[in-house]
C-alpha cells in the first residue's frame, strides 16, 4: 500500500510538469512567430545596419531595392 500511494503523487507531479511544458512551448512559438511577421523588411534592414551586421554600401543598396 505504501508504494502504490507513495508513487502516485510522483505520477501526478510528472503529469503536471509535462502539461505545463507543452503549454509553454506552444504559447512561446506563437509569440515569436507573430513578432517576426509584424516587422517590415525596411525595419529589419535598419536593425541589421545598426547592429553592424552589414556595411553602409550594402545597406544603401538593399534600401534602394526595397523602395522600388
Amino acid at each position: 500500500m505504501f508504494f502504490g500511494g507513495g508513487f502516485m503523487w510522483i505520477f501526478w507531479l510528472i503529469l503536471i510538469v509535462v502539461v505545463i511544458a507543452v503549454i509553454k512551448s506552444l504559447s512561446g512559438s506563437n509569440t515569436q512567430r507573430n513578432d517576426t511577421n509584424t516587422e517590415s523588411p525596411m525595419s529589419i534592414l535598419e536593425k541589421r545596419y545598426a547592429r553592424g551586421e552589414i556595411e553602409r554600401e550594402e545597406y544603401l543598396e538593399k534600401k534602394r531595392e526595397l523602395e522600388q
